[in-house]
C-alpha cells in the first residue's frame, strides 16, 4: 500500500500531561503526531519558551521534541517501551517561530531493543537528526516507577492496533 493510499492517522498523546504532546500541559510543546504507514511525524514551532541563543531554539527543547516524536514509533511496533539512549545531531541552527517537521521511523528491532531514527526539516533543510534506542517494557515497569493510572487505556491500545513489526523486520 502506498503512502498516498491511506490518509495519515492522528495518534493520541502519550498521556494528557506529557511534556511533548499532552494537551493538558500548558508548558509542553503541544505536538500533534500523525502516523503515515511506517513513519510518524509532527510539526513543531519553537518559541520564546524554548529559546537558547537569541532567536534560536535551545538544544534541550529540540532533544525533547525528538524524544517525544521518536516515542510515537511505538504505535508502529505495538508495544510500550522507554528511551534507553538518545543522540541528537544539530546540523544547522534551529530558528524560533518557524515550523519544523520531525519524521521518525523504526530502523531495526533486536529482541527488546527498538532502534529508531528521526530528522527535523524546515523548508527543505535538515536542521537536526536523532537516533534512539527504546527498550520494550510491560505495564509492570510503569506501575513500579510511576503512576500507571495516568496512561488510561493507552497501554492497552498498542495491542489493539495493527501495523506492528515482527522481531526481525525493520522499516
Amino acid at each position: 500500500m502506498s503512502e498516498s493510499a491511506a490518509p495519515p492517522e492522528r495518534l493520541p498523546s502519550h498521556t494528557p500531561t506529557c511534556m511533548g504532546c499532552g494537551p493538558d500541559n500548558p508548558h509542553g510543546l503541544g505536538l500533534e503526531v500523525y502516523r503515515s504507514v511506517d513513519s510518524v511525524y509532527a510539526d513543531v514551532t519553537f518559541d520564546e519558551r524554548h529559546i537558547g541563543a537569541p532567536g534560536l531554539a535551545h538544544g534541550g527543547a529540540v532533544a525533547a521534541a525528538c524524544d517525544d516524536v521518536l516515542g510515537f514509533t511505538l504505535w508502529i511496533a505495538r508495544t510500550p517501551a522507554v528511551t534507553r539512549a538518545l543522540t541528537v545531531e544539530y546540523l544547522q541552527p534551529v530558528p524560533l517561530h518557524q515550523p519544523h517537521r520531525i519524521t521518525a521511523h523504526i530502523t531495526a528491532r533486536e529482541g527488546r531493543a527498538l532502534h529508531v531514527a528521526a530528522a527535523g526539516v524546515q523548508e527543505g533543510v535538515t536542521r537536526f537528526t536523532a537516533n534512539a534506542v527504546f527498550v520494550v517494557v510491560d505495564t509492570a515497569h510503569f506501575a513500579a516507577h510511576g503512576d500507571i493510572s495516568g496512561f488510561g487505556e493507552r497501554l492497552e491500545q498498542f495491542s489493539r492496533r495493527g501495523g506492528g513489526l515482527d522481531d526481525d523486520q525493520a522499516s
